[in-house]
């Protein structure tokens, strides 16, 4: 595993670069680094702003972290406009490099550190929307309890999960912490933390499968209560019937 020493001299070279490239006229950290919560463990995520087209930028940084850094891998995620290449470089370390056209330069959320360049205004990133979770709470639910009943127990353990997962983002909106990819999950109050124990897959099979669906269902139902009560009476109900229709005796 990479070093702390190792990480900051890659940040270094990062930003050397940046300040070098004629056609990048902004640069900004993101992520727990910007706001100094980092941690021995932190990746590297760097924002550079692109004047006109960003893929010769994109790829001749490219190039450049393949041949000098000597890259693994890499792939990319588009947000807007922008192009998230996410590489792999040796000792594990990750850099997150957002390439972004000027006008998108600018933060979406409180984790911005400019190291040069003018940012923009930007509306901040969407939290995830509750109703959507709600919708994939009931959805999960339902395919979990039939991938047991179908003896797909791989399939019914992904739900499962799946389902929690959803559910710790839905606590998460009502208490006010990050949502996405469990960002919040550690700030969630002990009683549902320990509750959440409760759902994870022992073994693949049905009677545990079905443990832990019922425990899955449960915390789904106390979080509903809390989170959405216009939607519990009616959800409720239904998400008892999957709960407690012993296996096999679906029809």
């Amino acid at each position: 595993m990479f070093t702390v020493e190792e990480r900051d001299h890659l940040r270094e070279r990062l930003l050397a670069r940046a300040e070098a490239d004629a056609d990048v006229v902004g640069a900004a950290f993101t992520g727990s680094h910007a706001v100094g919560e980092g941690d021995r463990w932190s990746d590297t995520d760097l924002v550079l702003a692109v004047r006109g087209d960003l893929t010769p930028t994109l790829e001749r940084w490219t190039g450049w972290l393949y041949d000098d850094l000597g890259a693994r891998h890499h792939w990319d995620l588009r947000v807007g406009a922008a192009v998230i290449r996410v590489f792999l470089l040796p000792g594990w370390l990750e850099i997150d490099l957002t390439f972004a056209p000027e006008a998108e330069f600018g933060p979406r959320g409180p984790q911005w550190r400019t190291v040069f360049g003018r940012p923009r205004p930007l509306e901040p990133f969407a939290p995830p929307d509750g109703d959507t979770l709600v919708g994939l709470l009931w959805h999960h639910a339902l395919h979990a309890r039939v991938c047991v009943e179908r003896a797909r127990w791989w399939q019914a353990e992904h739900w499962i999960s799946a389902l929690r997962d959803h559910v710790v983002a839905l606590a998460c909106l009502r208490l006010g912490h990050p949502a996405a990819h469990a960002k919040g999950a550690h700030l969630l109050p002990d009683d549902l933390s320990t509750a959440l124990e409760s759902t994870l897959v022992r073994s693949l099979t049905a009677a545990e499968l079905h443990r832990a669906l019922d425990a899955t269902i449960d915390v789904v139902t106390a979080e509903l209560e809390r989170s959405r009560p216009e939607h519990a009476p009616r959800l409720a109900p239904m998400l008892a019937e999957l709960a407690n229709t012993p296996p096999g005796t679906c029809r």
